[in-house]
């Protein structure tokens, strides 16, 4: 269904992902989701095509065009079956790269932004702990350097990274007064990758525990002004919300397709489950709540695109995307019936992938607490 926010050029965009998607990613999700990671080539054949610096500036190797073109190779990328694949594409151009770009130098953008957009590095970015506003792990300034110590749990992209950025406190007094963000190279002596998580959805997508044990990182990695690292947090976190609600969108659309599809092939009591006025109903509400989400999610990337206040929109369409998702997923799985329970079929690992998203990126129920205080209910 297309959507007055997207262009032509929105929309050539969108066909030449999605042919991209279909040829070269789709065929070998299984093979990827066995392996649990897909290939580093991966990111250097996106970079060839240009779809890893869609939104980035012309002078470090982008295309120069808008977030909501980024928004469409996103949409497309979570075709493919996979949200692990999207994930770690969504993990480099969504979340780490975004910061460098955002408040990072020319020199930090030559260094690190530029072979990101090639594909040529891989990104990451490691914020996550017990509480993002009192992080354990500390910077603490020596000469020319900051010494890194402590740990990030839950990184995409954390196993393979080049580079990561880093969140850490350089004024543990201050609360997030005292947060600040560095980009941490990964063959630094120190630091070290705990372990590769196993995970019970997204399993095409490699995630880490980190390791920094008296990393010394130059002065000139600290990315944007001592202390202010929250700031850019917060700002970033607003990108990554509406794009984990655009993944959920799509995911919801493919399951429902997959429903659909199956519902015209089962047959019982001689016809096809499609004929069943429940199966109808069923496929009616998971197609009216996609659209619901669809919509609130799109409000919020024109809010964000046009650099409106999208705070309120942005934290509503997270947490509604991201139950929405679950409760898709999950009925699309309950049309297959027993066989939505077994391997073969995709559906099982929608319904998987999909339960992360009311948890990643900030849970539902944060989000539900940003907007007590968004509406006033304080």
């Amino acid at each position: 269904m297309s959507h007055w926010i997207f262009n032509e050029e929105h929309e050539m965009l969108r066909k030449s992902v999605r042919s991209f998607v279909k040829k070269e990613i789709a065929p070998f999700v299984e093979q990827w989701e066995a392996a649990e990671e897909f290939p580093r080539e991966l990111f250097a054949r996106m970079g060839e095509l240009g779809y890893l610096g869609i939104k980035f500036p012309e002078e470090y190797g982008g295309g120069g065009a808008d977030v909501i073109a980024d928004a469409v190779m996103l949409e497309e990328m979570a075709k493919c079956g996979s949200i692990g694949v999207a994930a770690g594409i969504f993990a480099q151009t969504a979340i780490a790269l975004t910061p460098i770009w955002k408040f990072g130098t020319a020199q930090q953008k030559r260094k690190y932004l530029a072979p990101g957009i090639r594909g040529e590095k891989i990104a990451a970015l490691g914020i996550t702990e017990a509480d993002v506003s009192s992080l354990r792990t500390t910077a603490r300034r020596d000469g020319d350097h900051y010494v890194l110590n402590g740990s990030k749990m839950f990184i995409t992209n954390g196993v393979r990274a080049d580079y990561v950025v880093i969140a850490a406190k350089t004024d543990p007094a201050a609360g997030h007064r005292g947060i600040s963000l560095f980009i941490v190279e990964a063959s630094s002596p120190g630091y070290s990758v705990g372990k590769k998580l196993k995970k019970l959805g997204w399993r095409s997508s490699d995630t880490a525990e980190l390791i920094l044990d008296n990393v010394h990182v130059p002065k000139e990695n600290l990315l944007g002004e001592e202390n202010r690292g929250f700031y850019a947090i917060m700002q970033n976190f607003q990108w990554e919300r509406i794009t984990l609600a655009l993944l959920s969108v799509s995911l919801a659309d493919l399951a429902l397709e997959h429903a659909i599809q199956y519902a015209r092939e089962r047959t019982q009591f001689g016809q096809s489950i499609l004929q069943f006025q429940v199966t109808k109903h069923k496929l009616v509400d998971m197609a009216v709540s996609i659209e619901s989400a669809r919509s609130l999610t799109y409000h919020a990337l024109y809010l964000y695109a046009n650099g409106g206040d999208a705070l309120t929109e942005t934290t509503m369409a997270k947490a509604s995307a991201g139950e929405m998702v679950s409760e898709v997923t999950d009925a699309a799985l309950q049309i297959h019936g027993g066989n939505g329970y077994m391997m073969e079929y995709p559906v099982q690992r929608y319904w998987r992938d999909a339960r992360l998203s009311s948890i990643g990126g900030g849970t539902t129920e944060i989000m539900n607490e940003i907007l007590v205080k968004r509406i006033g209910l304080v």
